[in-house]
Formats: C-alpha cells, structure tokens, sequence
C-alpha cells in the first residue's frame, strides 16, 4: 500500500502564494486552498448568504380609538342677589358644551348677557396661557421697582387676543400688587387703573398670587404700575 510522505523534511507548495512550506505547517482554507499557517485567513462574515430578518410590526390585542366625549350636566346654585351677569371671556379653551339657564319667576333677579334662547353659550375649563412672567421686587439703588423674568422694569410685547399672567407668588412683591393703566405710572401718574380682560388672584408676595391680562383687540399701550408705590413699573405694548 502507498504512504504519504510525512516528517520534517515533508514540503509542500502553498496555493496562494506558491512560497514552500513545511506540510506540517500547512492549514487548508474554507474555499479549499492549502496554504502557509501565516497566510490562513477565515471566511469573511459577507460570504454567508443574506438571512432575511423581518421586523415585526403589528400589536397583539391591539385596541382601537375610543371617543371619549361625554355628556356633561353642571347645575349652578341659586345666587342671593338682584342681578347676575354672565361674561364672555375672549379667550376660551376646553368647551365643556352649552348651559342652558331656567327661566327664573323671581322678578327681582335679571339674567344679563343671554339670549332669546335662555342660552349662555360656551363654558370653559379654563383660559390659554400664553406666557407667563415671574414678578420680583428689588431695589437697584434708587427705589423698589418690578423685575420680569429679571429684567428691570423689562418694556413687554403683549399680542391681542392673547392672556399673559404676571406671577407675584415670590416673596419679594409684598405689599406690590401690579396692575395696568394706559397712563405711564398709573395713578402715580395722574391715570386710572385699566380692567378691560384683567383678573387677579391670591395676595402679592404669597403663593398662587397673580394679575393675569387678556389682551382686548384693539387696545391700546398699556403700563404695569405697583398702586402702592411709584417709579416701579414698565411699558407694555399692546401691536
């Protein structure tokens, strides 16, 4: 029977790089190929056929949109007083549905504000706010004056139809209620307060304290003052 040859003195011709090596050292590449240990490289990841992996996509037990409107009853409390009148904010966000008011047989109690119909048109869960200001009071040196949102008697851009709360929860506006007025300095300055979309709340200098603004259309330049004291307040235009 025929044997191979073996041994140290066994050589063999590489099929890469025709360079001779030991058989001893040779190693035999995927593809085939004998070749040196130093030339033996392993099958590149690529090679292998592509496995198609899908993404799933779909929701077991998946649930369908819901509407989640409902119906809402609010029943208003009888009021003690000879005239109740109803105000439309210009401004109204969440309607809840329309109010209906019941005829009321007390004569000395008028409903203002309401239709034909008996209708008080839409009720809001609440008002949009477009910006809030943080109200802080320092004295820079010649007096306390107003600070938003750290800017020293700041000169606002109020846009119409919009609502701006001024926040006065810091405990540095007691004692410092803002309010607004078409006159530089308010009542300081020989003007009046302006009410026109004005709300406020809570004391200055106490949590929750604020005056809050919705800018009526058509308004005019409009200044933040402090009615307690003068020279504290700013600018606020109304374009």
């Amino acid at each position: 029977m025929s044997r191979f040859a073996s041994g140290k003195d066994s050589y063999a011709i590489s099929d890469r790089s025709g360079f001779r090596y030991r058989y001893k050292d040779m190693r035999r590449e995927w593809n085939g190929l004998l070749v040196g240990k130093d030339e033996w490289e392993p099958k590149h990841p690529q090679l292998e056929p592509f496995r198609k992996v899908f993404d799933a996509e779909a929701l077991k037990d998946a649930r369908p949109d819901r509407d989640e409107n409902k119906n809402t009853t609010i029943t208003f409390p009888i009021f003690s007083l000879t005239d109740v009148t109803f105000i439309k904010s210009p401004v109204t966000v969440g309607g809840l549905g329309q109010v209906i008011v019941e005829t009321l047989s007390n004569p000395n109690i008028a409903v203002t504000g309401v239709n034909s119909t008996t209708s008080v048109g839409t009720v809001t869960a609440g008002v949009a706010i477009t910006q809030t200001f943080a109200i802080t009071v320092a004295n820079p040196g010649s007096g306390n004056v107003y600070y938003i949102d750290t800017v020293q008697q700041d000169t606002l851009s109020l846009a119409e139809g919009s609502t701006y709360r001024f926040d006065q929860s810091d405990s540095s506006n007691s004692g410092h209620p803002l309010r607004f007025s078409t006159t530089s300095d308010g009542t300081h300055g020989g003007g009046s307060q302006y009410t026109t979309g004005v709300t406020t709340n809570g004391t200055p200098g106490s949590s929750g304290a604020y005056t809050q603004i919705t800018v009526a259309v058509g308004a005019p330049t409009l200044y933040y003052y402090c009615t307690n004291h003068s020279g504290m307040g700013g600018q606020a235009n109304t374009p």
